[in-house]
């Protein structure tokens, strides 16, 4: 497997983000789509992977096999070219340090990548609540599956995020794991060939999922789902499930979306981008 190294995959990497900041809104728009469904089908494979295991394995190792499976999404985006606001809070403004783009294009394209991202993953989400997280049976009684169960606890976690500590909380939480996934980015650039690209993204990627931060692409598809499966438990589910549905909401969903995507930008952003700029910046403008 060949290797690259970074003060050769910087360029390349700036080149990539002014190529996605000029592409037309509903070009951009297409691609977010497909990259939110796609993150959406990992996070899916893994709430059903990992759906009654901590019955006979500890916490940690659930968590490392939800890990384990979910850079699926992350892999279909970047290697078919789909868009993923998380990576461009990297690509797009390393373009803009080289003056290939302006900040305004920058902006452009995060805005565009986002609304992108969540109605791809939405869209998934309701076909995963329409088809595996919910079941019909001969009577025409709906009710959750276990994977929808889980599905609508991990939402409700995810929208139980209240007040400044809550919020500051999780945009830490955030920005590591946009740290992480643009190292995934940054290490699939190193490789030309398709499993070198699979085993860079792979192992950081991984490690943000298994750790528990928060990716605010896979947060679009994990919360729309659960608040969609949560209307078909059963007054049995809603126990299983907790107090805590109380706060699955579509409003409450904002209390996670928002700090969730200011600590990926921000991660991206500065650890990565801004980071690597500054550690080559004489290399690449010499």
């Amino acid at each position: 497997m060949s290797y690259h190294p970074p003060i050769s995959i910087l360029p390349a990497g700036s080149d990539l983000g002014a190529y996605k900041a000029q592409l037309p809104a509903w070009n951009l728009l297409l691609r977010s789509a497909m990259s939110g469904a796609y993150i959406g089908m990992g996070a899916a494979l893994m709430v059903v992977v990992t759906t009654g295991m901590e019955l006979t394995l500890g916490s940690g190792m659930v968590r490392f096999i939800g890990g384990a499976v979910f850079p699926l999404g992350v892999i279909l985006t970047v290697l078919t070219g789909a868009e993923l606001f998380t990576g461009d809070a990297m690509l797009a403004p390393l373009a803009a340090c080289r003056n290939q783009i302006s900040w305004l294009m920058v902006v452009r394209l995060w805005g565009l990548a986002w609304a992108g991202n969540f109605i791809g993953a939405f869209f998934f989400a309701a076909i995963m609540t329409a088809g595996p997280l919910t079941f019909t049976d001969s009577s025409g009684l709906t009710s959750a599956t276990a994977a929808g169960i889980s599905t609508v606890s991990i939402a409700t976690v995810k929208c139980s995020v209240m007040g400044l500590g809550g919020f500051f909380s999780l945009f830490l939480g955030s920005l590591a794991a946009g740290w992480l996934v643009n190292l995934g980015v940054l290490l699939a650039l190193c490789a030309d060939d398709v499993i070198g690209k699979i085993v860079g993204i792979w192992f950081p990627v991984m490690a943000m999922m298994a750790s528990g931060l928060d990716h605010v692409v896979t947060n679009m598809y994990l919360i729309p789902a659960g608040l969609l499966t949560a209307g078909d438990l059963s007054p049995l589910q809603v126990a299983q499930v907790g107090p805590g549905i109380t706060n699955l909401g579509w409003s409450t969903m904002w209390n996670n979306l928002i700090p969730a995507s200011l600590g990926n930008l921000i991660g991206g952003l500065f650890f990565v981008g801004l980071l690597y700029w500054l550690s080559f910046k004489k290399e690449l403008e010499g």
